[in-house]
Order: structure tokens, then C-alpha cells, then sequence
């Protein structure tokens, strides 16, 4: 207890020199704490997104499909398993028909992706429901991004001619009326993507009956075994990119969290030093009073303890106030991120967990620690008599 009394004391009279310590520890704990919530923001809005607009509870892929070999697309469609056709006409499905074209929007060539959906379907969220849209009979209704309404120059209600080889190899073509230009955060559906009616695309395609991929409803617990055709892809494997892409990023910001750390610590260590110069006198005279080497070190350790907790104390004051604006507000994402290739939206809201908060305040409450006890561990050399005439070993 004397020991506390006198760290608790020694803290309060040294002034300005400990609040700065404080303070400079708080704001890296809050630092720190706001960077790890927004890339945990950033993966949990992100997966959102992808799940809610294109994955679902995960896809059953044509043994073929591969969505980085374009020269895969050609090949990768069959009949729809009996089971899966099941699964979507009870609503637990939606299947996917996927064929490369030639588009010639305004007078130009470019190529494109034309993706057959069942417009009435409820497993992703995009508004196929227009897709129904039957008041131009000589063309089909399509639904595209806003990127790629930005990278062709299409608007809602224009037409365009998109050139595809059809599965017996032969060259067609059909008009398409842009219904809708929707507005997505998820690029993997937008970019150079046509959403057209499922039906008329295996109709035009001549390939009834056959899809691509296959997407399941997002709350289904179960998962129909695939014909040797199809293989099943769960989140981990359609997510792997993203996670990977997050935490190569969290590993770049390690660096940051390390330079605002050291610089606290670093704070913290040359106060240790100087108040061991200083108060030399004054430990000769502990030690003379019969106060052990080994609890004059851990008198100046557990000042050190004391400015980790009025940190944490301060950052919570006026950490959580601010943190806990951003997670309501979020954070406004500068446009150049949006392209970035990452389906995050133009507002970021963090995410901070109680997970969050303990590990870094244990990482922060033991770095100091060990700065503390660091600079002391040169007490236990000291001779009192020495001491007290102001001397160090």
C-alpha cells in the first residue's frame, strides 16, 4: 500500500511532465483503436456487400467456370442438377447463365459480359424485377452498373446491339434496352457486366435449361450435394481475395501503429530515466529507511503502470465519444478508393468490438510496463551511501 501512496503521489507532483505522458499514450491507444476499427469496418462492409449482392450462402460453379480465364466462359455451362432446379423453385436458389459478347454502344465496339438472371428471383439484391418489363417486344430488357453506364455512356432507356456466338458456334446477335442503370458498391456485378432475363438468354444462347453458376440463399443452412459437373464454393473460398487484400493492408498499418506506440513509449522512457537521475537522493534515503532495492524498483515500474492506466482512463474520456461518432456518421471514402477495385461504399463505417478495445489496451498496459522496469532495473546496483550523496553506481 505504501508503495502505491508514493508511485500515486510521485505521478501527481511531477506536473506537466506526466499529463504529456498521458496524453501522448491516450492518443496512440485512440489511434490505434480507430485504425483497427475502420479495416474491420472495411472487411465487414465489404462482405456485406459481396454476400448480399452476388454470393448469397455461397455457389455452385460449372465444373469449367473460371472467372479469371475469359476463354472458360465459352465452355462453362450445363443442364441444371435436379436437385439444385429443386432448391430454386422452392426460392433457396438462383441460377446464373454467363456468355461473352461483343457490345457497340454509341457507334463503338467493346467487349462485354451478358449474365441471364431469373427476374423474379429474391436470393441477391438487385432489381432483376424490372427485367420483366415487356413494352418493347423487339428488343430485351437489361440492366447495367453505374460504372459501366459510366464506361459506355449508356442511360436508362437506351438501346444497344450485343454480337455473341451462340452454343452451336454460330454468330447472333440481339438489341437490348437499358431499363435501369443501378447503383452498386459491389464491381464484380457492374463492371462491363449486362444483366439480361435468364430465360431469353438460354432462349437466344440455345442453351434451355443450362446456367453457369448457381447461387444460394444467403440464411440456407444447408448445402445440396452438386452433380460430378458442379462443384460447391462457400464463403471462404469466394471471400479469400478480399480477406487477403484487408490483411495485407492491416499489415501495412502495423507499421503505423508501431511508430505511434514507440513514440509514446519512447516518452515514457526518457521520464524514467530522468526521474531515476533526479531522485537519486531520494531512493538513497528510501533505501537508508529500509525500504529494499527490489521495492525501489518496483516503486518506479508501477509509476510506470499508473501513467498506462490514467491513459487508458483519458482515452476512454474522450475516446469513446469520438470513436463512437464515426461508427455513427462513418467516415466519407475519397473517390479514388471506390475505383480501387474494393466494393466499399462512398461512406465507411468502422467497427469496434470489445475484442478490439482489450487487446489493445493489454498490448499498451504491458509495453509500458516493460519500459518502465526497463531504466529502473539500475537501482538494484545502487548503494545507498552513494545515493544519498547524489552519485549513480
Amino acid at each position: 500500500m505504501l508503495i502505491i501512496k508514493l508511485a500515486f503521489r510521485n505521478i501527481t507532483h511531477a506536473g506537466l511532465r506526466s499529463w504529456l505522458n498521458v496524453f501522448v499514450l491516450s492518443f496512440a491507444f485512440v489511434m490505434i483503436v480507430m485504425t483497427e476499427g475502420l479495416y474491420d469496418g472495411m472487411l465487414q462492409q465489404v462482405k456485406d456487400a459481396v454476400v448480399d449482392s452476388e454470393i448469397g450462402g455461397g455457389q455452385f460453379w460449372q465444373k469449367d467456370y473460371d472467372p479469371f480465364d475469359p476463354f472458360s466462359i465459352e465452355n462453362s455451362h450445363s443442364k441444371i442438377p435436379e436437385n439444385l432446379l429443386l432448391e430454386i423453385k422452392k426460392g433457396n436458389a438462383s441460377a446464373v447463365l454467363i456468355v461473352t459478347a461483343a457490345i457497340f454502344p454509341r457507334g463503338h465496339v467493346q467487349s462485354a459480359v451478358l449474365k441471364g438472371i431469373d427476374p423474379s428471383q429474391k436470393i441477391v439484391k438487385m432489381p432483376t424485377y424490372l427485367l420483366n418489363d415487356g413494352s418493347d417486344t423487339a428488343s430485351i430488357p437489361g440492366i447495367i452498373g453505374s460504372r459501366m453506364a459510366k464506361s459506355t455512356g449508356l442511360h436508362s432507356g437506351d438501346y444497344l446491339s450485343a454480337r455473341f456466338k451462340n452454343i452451336n458456334g454460330t454468330f447472333d446477335a440481339v438489341d437490348i434496352r437499358i431499363v435501369e442503370v443501378m447503383n452498386t458498391d459491389v464491381q464484380s456485378i457492374d463492371r462491363d457486366q449486362i444483366w439480361i432475363p435468364l430465360k431469353s438468354l438460354q432462349k437466344i444462347y440455345r442453351a434451355p435449361g443450362e446456367a453457369t453458376v448457381i447461387t444460394l440463399k444467403k440464411d440456407v443452412r444447408y448445402y445440396p450435394s452438386g452433380e460430378p459437373g458442379w462443384t460447391f464454393k462457400n464463403h471462404d473460398y469466394l471471400l479469400k481475395d478480399l480477406n487477403d487484400t484487408v490483411r495485407q493492408k492491416k499489415v501495412t498499418a502495423s507499421f503505423m501503429f508501431i511508430l505511434l506506440l514507440g513514440m509514446a513509449l519512447l516518452a515514457v522512457f526518457d521520464t524514467q530515466v530522468l526521474a531515476i537521475f533526479r531522485r537519486r537522493k531520494e531512493m538513497g534515503t528510501l533505501m537508508a529507511l529500509g525500504m529494499t532495492r527490489k521495492k525501489v524498483v518496483l516503486l518506479f515500474t508501477f509509476e510506470g503502470c499508473l501513467l498506462g492506466i490514467l491513459a487508458l482512463i483519458a482515452g476512454a474520456i474522450y475516446g469513446i465519444p469520438l470513436l463512437a461518432y464515426f461508427a455513427g456518421t462513418g467516415l466519407n471514402v475519397p473517390q479514388v478508393a471506390t475505383q480501387a477495385g474494393i466494393s466499399i461504399g462512398a461512406v465507411l463505417y468502422p467497427k469496434y468490438s470489445i475484442q478490439l478495445y482489450i487487446i489493445t489496451s493489454l498490448i499498451l498496459f504491458i509495453s509500458v510496463v516493460v519500459v518502465s522496469f526497463l531504466p529502473a532495473r539500475r537501482i538494484t546496483r545502487l548503494k545507498p551511501t552513494d545515493a544519498l550523496r547524489g552519485k549513480m553506481a
